[in-house]
């Protein structure tokens, strides 16, 4: 394996702002090689879904999706969000093609049982299937993947953006030399949410459990630092959490380690 696929995954602000939304699109745009993008949506969803008066519940950084809250997801990732993207980045020279993971049977995944929180219509991956994408990718095409999933009968699932960035890069990993890059809009994982110079530059699971116990990584960076060292473990060559800067900048924000 010699060709590289990098595989970004972008959230947060960076999507919701315009101003940070642009310059992303130009870092992504100018990355050498072969590449994916994964994104997100939840500012957009949960903003959707208060003007529709649809509750928004929160457990540990993961979504609650009632049947009102998965018409919302549909609507927002595999919509607007998605195809704004793909309209961004044709403006940028960039043949990009939208799905979601419930294309091209991309994504198999079950709604998730057996937990104290009931998250509704909220997938977790079984499968994944790179052949298409993998045809895609080497005729140049970029392609674009909305966090929703298919149970293969027939339901929508939405699924954890990180999650399908992280499984992926896993099913890639197999293929090219695979680089995952979660980007938001903080410059790494911080011991100070409030500091954005208290970047932790490389971070073991012995570290993050650490920092989790005393309560210093919680809510949304936990599923996105499980979802990371979950891809280093199955062949992923490299992970790194940053923001837009991180994107093109060697050496900026978390590295994370086995």
């Amino acid at each position: 394996m010699d060709q590289q696929l990098t595989i970004v995954k972008v959230g947060g602000k960076v999507l919701e702002e315009e101003q940070t939304l642009n310059i992303f699109m130009d870092d992504f745009a100018a990355l050498p090689g072969a590449k994916l993008l994964v994104h997100g949506g939840g500012r957009s969803a949960t903003a959707l879904a208060g003007r529709l008066g649809i509750e928004t519940k929160m457990v540990e950084g993961r979504r609650v999706t009632d049947e009102k809250m998965l018409e919302v997801v549909t609507m927002v990732y595999g919509g607007l969000v998605n195809k704004n993207v793909v309209a961004a980045l044709q403006a940028r020279g960039v043949n990009a093609f939208g799905v979601t993971g419930a294309d091209m049977n991309i994504v198999k995944a079950h709604k998730r049982t057996g937990t104290e929180v009931d998250y509704g219509f909220v997938g977790d991956v079984d499968d994944v299937n790179i052949g298409s994408l993998t045809t895609l990718i080497k005729q140049g095409i970029v392609p674009v993947v909305a966090p929703l999933t298919h149970d293969g009968e027939g339901h929508i699932l939405n699924t954890n953006a990180d999650t399908i960035a992280s499984s992926l890069a896993v099913g890639f990993a197999e293929a090219f030399d695979t680089r995952l890059v979660f980007c938001f809009e903080k410059p790494g994982v911080l011991v100070n949410p409030d500091d954005d110079s208290s970047v932790i530059p490389f971070l073991n699971r012995e570290l993050f459990q650490m920092y989790r116990d005393e309560g210093i990584i919680a809510e949304g960076m936990v599923p996105k630092l499980e979802n990371g060292f979950n891809a280093l473990n199955r062949g992923v060559l490299e992970v790194v959490i940053t923001n837009i800067e991180g994107l093109t900048i060697p050496g900026r924000g978390t590295t994370l380690s086995e």
